[in-house]
């Protein structure tokens, strides 16, 4: 009986491990892979990065002692403060991914030429004037190490860090500089010496000022006046031999309601590619989100006068613009038309390869309204609009289309008899074909902001659907010129719906 209980105990603990373990995964819903080609171009424009960053920086005083037995003087005390790199050269610089660790930085050979002011005391004098220092054979190793914080921003970490620089050339100026520059081979030692010993200090306070930056990246951001976008981390960082991958939590929410959909995300993979620098993933879960947080902030319910409507059906078709003229036809009624479409359910997402589909399910209500009168119900109707989703990359921006594929309307049982749906059919297809559907890719012309570092630029990009996810490959450009603010995501403008969408409500 003993281990008959003990056994099923035993299962049960079983049971419960797989089922939180199940329950506690988290999938992303957009991915970020930066190959090895990415860090090799990392080396490069962060050299143009690490010149601007070195030319603003103040860097601390250089402070020591040291005796002069050649003169028999006990000790020159001396400082050099106001330090400036004006150039430095690292020619053999490399970043590499380190599997499951985070990614190695090694310079050598490294050289820079400094400029600054000096003093000196000692008991038989004392001095200051300006100064040239020269160093090379300049070393540096560590391991940048990558994770996350609670709140899901990215940190970073440096581990084994080991700097040397093994040759200092001191060059005095002045009007005393030919005595100075003869002791100044003695004072080189030590200034190596003390320089050696600041280096990694140095470099790991400014790690500790760029994750203080970090932590003030609002990762929960507004979109528009109806969402919001959470695009923080729910994992640190994986990295393999070959690429670092970022898994975004990727979730557009109602404004004011920050609860998950009902629906969740499902991992999907991304393709083992090199020939790109960056490839980002947004996955159909991140769609969906979208979809069924506009619909319930009531973003896809559109009133649209008949001047709205008949001026752009004019602009955009020739032969359609007397739709709505039909519609009056059939009527009999000269009153001004409102045409209101209402979402009835979240629009339909769908991904496929080759294919990004967009299913309306809506209703559209025809209403007349005369002067100093309330708006009267001429007929209501449902209908599907099945749109295709075209997509291109403009500059930093996801731009997207839609065409209408097919439209299926549906009538009450008891308006049958006063209507012919297949007349209604085709005037409503031809609203919706040449009135909002141009006037929906008039707004999404914005296009949507992609993630990207401060001042990089998205070049040579590619498009493509994939099942459950859209793939965006691209290489990057650092531009000096770019007058942008550093942003890890780059989505504050993303806009499916404009405000003007809402349109004005019927009285």
């Amino acid at each position: 009986m003993h281990t008959k209980t003990v056994g099923v105990l035993w299962g049960c603990f079983f049971l419960w491990n797989l089922y939180t373990s199940s329950a506690q995964t988290i999938y992303p819903g957009i991915k970020a892979r930066a190959t090895q080609r990415a860090l090799d171009y990392g080396v490069q424009a962060g050299m143009e990065m690490i010149e601007q960053m070195l030319k603003e920086k103040n860097i601390p005083d250089l402070k020591g002692s040291e005796s002069l037995e050649f003169l028999k003087v006990d000790y020159v005390n001396y400082n050099f403060s106001n330090i400036k790199i004006n150039a430095f050269s690292f020619p053999n610089t490399s970043l590499a991914f380190v599997p499951g660790v985070g990614i190695k930085a090694l310079t050598n050979h490294g050289t820079a030429n400094i400029s600054t002011d000096w003093e000196i005391k000692s008991p038989l004098f004392q001095d200051t004037g300006g100064a040239d220092l020269f160093l090379s054979g300049v070393y540096f190793t560590g391991i940048i190490v990558l994770a996350r914080n609670d709140f899901g921003h990215p940190i970073l970490k440096l581990q084994d860090c080991y700097a040397q620089v093994n040759h200092a050339h001191v060059s005095f100026s002045g009007e005393l500089s030919v005595l100075y520059n003869s002791f100044a081979e003695p004072m080189e030692k030590p200034i190596l010496k003390n320089l050696n010993e600041m280096l990694c200090p140095i470099i790991m306070n400014e790690v500790e000022a760029l994750n203080a930056n970090l932590s003030t990246i609002e990762v929960l951001t507004k979109i528009d006046n109806y969402t919001l976008l959470d695009y923080s981390l729910i994992s640190s960082p994986e990295i393999t031999e070959n690429y670092i991958d970022l898994n975004l939590k990727g979730i557009v929410y109602p404004l004011e309601d920050l609860t998950d959909p009902p629906f969740s995300p499902v991992p999907f993979v991304l393709p083992e590619r090199s020939d790109s620098m960056l490839y980002v993933g947004i996955s159909e879960f991140f769609f969906k989100s979208a979809s069924f947080a506009y619909f319930t902030a009531g973003a896809f319910n559109v009133t649209l006068s008949t001047k709205e409507i008949s001026n752009h059906l004019v602009q955009n078709s020739q032969g359609v613009g007397n739709v709505l003229s039909r519609i009056a036809e059939i009527y009999i009624l000269s009153q001004p038309f409102l045409v209101r479409v209402m979402a009835t359910e979240p629009p339909v997402i769908s991904l496929l390869p080759g294919n990004f589909t967009l299913d309306i399910p809506a209703s559209i209500m025809i209403l007349t309204q005369s002067k100093n009168s309330t708006a009267e119900a001429i007929v209501s109707m449902d209908f599907v609009a099945s749109t295709s989703v075209g997509l291109v990359i403009l500059g930093q921006r996801l731009v997207c289309s839609l065409s209408l594929n097919r439209f299926r309307l549906s009538l009450p049982e008891s308006n049958r008899s006063n209507i012919e749906v297949l007349r209604f059919e085709n005037i409503l297809s031809s609203i919706l074909h040449f009135g909002i559907l141009p006037l929906a890719n008039a707004k999404l012309q914005q296009g949507f902001p992609l993630p990207n570092p401060h001042k990089i630029s998205f070049v040579n990009s590619d498009i493509e659907v994939f099942e459950g996810f859209l793939l965006i490959s691209t290489d990057l450009k650092y531009e000096t010129s770019l007058k942008q603010q550093p942003s890890f995501h780059g989505w504050e403008g993303l806009n499916f719906i404009n405000g003007q969408w809402r349109g004005k409500p019927a009285a």
